[in-house]
């Protein structure tokens, strides 16, 4: 009972603690893609936490780090955009071309969004991303990529709402329930995507 007890307490330890250190060590390696996760949009236009994120893929993209931005994430119920086409629509105001980005409007959370943007990468044999995203979501959003079989790096938002000056525990202590539920039961959508390819 003790035994059960301790590993009830180390692994959510280990695992925040993980969390903490990825969100303060990642960065973006040069690769095939970069993706924007998707977050709230209002009536087209990013939100601020999605806007950052934006950003940040832009200047990975400017750095010469990868040759194109996928942008993904579907809408809510009776929305026009979806979150991949606020990401979408925003980079072309930027003067991004249609050539160097990819729209996928798909995904309800992070690992349906991954699922479609791996299978897009499979697709055309890209083998290598940089995620956008909140500093620590990255160690979720990393692992997820990972276990779907390609090559994953971060690129954290440095400021907004999602940075590590505007968040906290509360952001580790979400992540890290989401990151267990991942690994426990979550990984079940990744074999079942499995199973309807074969």
């Amino acid at each position: 009972m003790s035994f059960l007890l301790l590993i009830v307490i180390i692994v959510p330890v280990y695992v925040a603690g993980n969390i903490w250190w990825s969100a303060h060590h990642v960065g973006p390696k040069p690769s095939d893609a970069i993706v924007v996760l998707g977050a709230a949009e209002d009536n087209g236009n990013p939100t601020p936490i999605l806007a950052q994120r934006i950003t940040q893929a832009r200047m990975a993209y400017e750095s010469g780090l990868a040759p194109v931005i996928i942008t993904v994430g579907g809408g809510q119920k009776g929305d026009i955009y979806t979150e991949a086409s606020a990401s979408y629509r925003s980079l072309l105001s930027q003067g991004f071309t249609k050539k160097h980005l990819v729209e996928l409007p798909v995904g309800k959370d992070t690992l349906t969004s991954t699922i479609a943007y791996v299978a897009y990468m499979k697709l055309h044999n890209w083998k290598s991303v940089i995620i956008t995203t909140d500093p620590y979501h990255c160690y979720r959003a990393v692992a997820e990529a990972s276990d779907l079989g390609v090559q994953a790096s971060c690129n954290p938002v440095q400021a907004g709402p999602g940075s590590l000056g505007a968040t906290g525990i509360r952001y580790i202590v979400r992540e890290t329930g989401a990151y267990l539920a991942y690994k426990t039961v979550g990984r079940f959508g990744i074999h079942l995507s499995d199973q309807v390819k074969k």
